[in-house]
């Protein structure tokens, strides 16, 4: 082992004793250690250009001073993204803990390339609630090790809500599991492509073999080979090799086995015949907890509890999409020095916000606060102070500001005639009771999702 390679073992360390396990695991941890020309200049690469910029500024001087503590010759660290890995590559188990999961390369002259494993996307990382425990449950029992309790598994479930993040956090699991196993991941696209084009250099044997040799081959987006008669023949038998070998498989689709179109019933059966866990829309909760724990990986970054809301609330289709809102909001924030909060948030977001709100209405607002508080809504719009009414009645108004594209005096005009500046002081109230009244917090977090918002 070289200088360079020791020092980054020792450097590696430090950084985890320092950063904290859960910031480590997800920012330097997928941190690798590159040739270089000269052993005094060190260069480190990222599997993402997001990732690169993350670390740049927030640790680029610590990896310099953490390097010369134990080299005072390095020159300078060099922070870069890395090269994609083969599309092909096989993965196999990482000689130590710390390290990412890498693939290794199965042969070379592989046609086209796709990413590494996520280092990310590990069971630890994923967020359960009744909307995936099945499925989560499923996915753990099928890469521990022994017996083959079930096979295949099939994920179904919209866009963006997990499927690949689950299908990675097997593979992950399975080698920790399986050290030395054989685990392939890929699109049924990149199948269809790869069998199309060992047709074509009349080499399908080895095609074969590559896949029917895994201890465990996951392949996501299923519905993209309906229609597709010889590459479908060849998936049903890999299946069919697989399950014989008593191997393991996982299979992915935005629909069940039964309602997808363009799929020979034989494969549909293969796949029905073993366990079918579906990944139902996420809820509110799990949303805003996708967030909470996203930021508390970025320990530099403040993300207030509003703007954490507002994205739980509106952004409700995909996980994905979720999460990339907030690497939008953060990343923004960080690259122009703003402060982040309620508008800066609908700013950066205001495309985004605007094509997922959903149209409420004052009138619905008015009429699901009054039965969450047990009064009739025309003592929303009454002249009453009573605090029994006054409450409930600002909370209305805080939700028709967030909620609705009304302006502040037709929103007063809504609530009895009430002027503009009342409106305002009710929205700020409940800004302010949210951060320390738990019991109105609670309540407006519940009354949002019975929104829909």
């Amino acid at each position: 082992m070289s200088d360079v390679a020791r020092a980054w073992t020792r450097v590696r360390a430090n950084l985890r004793q320092s950063a904290g396990a859960r910031l480590f695991d997800q920012w330097l941890a997928p941190i690798a250690l590159a040739d270089a020309t000269d052993p005094l200049d060190v260069r480190l690469t990222l599997p993402s250009p997001f990732m690169t910029n993350w670390v740049r500024s927030h640790y680029a001087e610590r990896l310099v001073h953490e390097f010369r503590a134990v080299l005072p010759g390095v020159r300078s660290v060099e922070v870069e993204t890395a090269a994609r890995a083969p599309v092909t590559a096989v993965l196999s188990a990482p000689a130590a803990v710390a390290a990412p999961i890498e693939p290794v390369a199965e042969g070379s002259g592989e046609a086209g390339e796709r990413p590494q494993l996520d280092p990310r996307l590990t069971f630890e990382r994923f967020v359960v609630d009744e909307s995936n425990l099945v499925a989560v449950n499923a996915a753990r029992a099928l890469a521990e090790p022994g017996p083959v309790r079930f096979s295949p598994l099939f994920l179904h479930g919209a866009t963006g809500q997990g499927k690949t993040h689950l299908m990675n956090a097997v593979a992950h699991a399975f080698l920790a599991a399986h050290p030395g196993a054989r685990v392939m991941l890929m699109s049924a696209e990149r199948f269809m492509f790869e069998f199309v084009a060992a047709v074509r250099a009349r080499d399908t044997f080895a095609f074969k073999m590559k896949l029917r040799g895994l201890d465990l081959l996951l392949i996501d987006d299923l519905q993209f080979i309906a229609g597709k008669d010889s590459t479908q023949e060849e998936f049903f038998h890999t299946v069919n090799e697989i399950m014989a070998a008593g191997k393991r498989l996982v299979i992915a689709a935005d629909r069940a086995p039964q309602a997808l179109e363009g799929i020979e019933p034989r494969i549909l059966g293969r796949l029905g015949g073993g366990l079918v866990a579906d990944i139902r829309p996420s809820s509110l909760a799990l949303r805003r907890e996708v967030l909470a724990r996203r930021v508390a990986d970025m320990p530099d970054v403040r993300v207030p509890a509003d703007v954490l809301d507002l994205l739980a609330t509106r952004i409700t289709a995909s996980i994905r999409e979720l999460e990339g809102a907030l690497t939008r909001v953060t990343a923004y924030a960080m690259l122009t020095g703003a402060t982040i909060d309620l508008e800066f948030a609908s700013q950066t977001l205001g495309d985004m916000l605007r094509g997922h709100q959903r149209r409420v209405t004052i009138d619905q607002i008015q009429k699901l606060v009054s039965d969450h508080f047990e009064l009739k809504p025309l003592d929303l719009i009454s002249a009453r102070r009573a605090r029994a009414v006054a409450r409930p009645r600002q909370i209305a108004m805080y939700l028709a500001k967030r909620l609705t594209t009304r302006s502040l005096p037709e929103i007063g005009r809504k609530f009895g005639g009430r002027d503009h500046s009342t409106v305002i002081h009710a929205v700020k109230r409940i800004e302010s009771l949210r951060d320390s009244d738990r019991e109105v917090d609670g309540a407006v977090r519940l009354l949002l999702g019975q929104l829909g918002a």
